[in-house]
């Protein structure tokens, strides 16, 4: 069984992730809606694997005996500048899951709580991926830019780098 603190963060984290899935699913809607298939494509994944996340953090508390809650969420920005601006919020976005994933390890660890210390590092090691990927992104962007064909070759190497996400 967790401890009461540990426990109310491991479902705060849950409602992170979720978020994290709507945001991501809303930003492939406006993908879509502006002709940015691969974008979209590429973000209708990655909300899969944030949906992912919260299903390993929510059977994870279930395993402990103690109990997974679900919690409301806001509902997440639908308007965007460019396209740029998406993966902009996105990078920023996996910058504030890190910092939360980093404050349960070091809760979890404070606790000496480490069968929960060592199932975080699994989303430590995630994070370090999701955020390489994201400043990846914002880099092609750079590299490529938006003027004349840019912007299609920008959406189209995006669409290249969707995962999808096993069930």
């Amino acid at each position: 069984m967790l401890k009461d603190n540990v426990l109310k963060k491991l479902n705060e984290q849950i409602q992170l992730e979720h978020y994290s899935a709507n945001l991501y699913l809303a930003m492939a809607s406006w993908c879509k809606a502006n002709g940015l298939d691969g974008s979209a494509k590429f973000l209708y994944a990655h909300s899969s694997e944030e949906m992912m996340h919260m299903h390993k953090l929510f059977n994870y508390i279930n395993e402990t005996g103690s109990m997974a809650l679900i919690s409301a969420i806001d509902a997440p920005p639908t308007e965007y500048k460019d396209l740029r601006e998406v993966f902009e919020k996105t990078f920023e976005h996996e910058k504030l899951v890190s910092t939360r994933i980093n404050e349960l390890v070091e809760l979890t660890f404070g606790e000496k709580d480490f069968s929960s210390f060592n199932f975080l590092q699994w989303y430590v090691a995630e994070q370090h991926e999701e955020e390489a990927l994201f400043m990846g992104i914002l880099d092609r962007m750079d590299v490529i830019g938006f003027d004349g064909r840019g912007l299609y070759m920008v959406d189209k190497e995006i669409g290249k780098l969707a995962v999808v996400a096993p069930a």
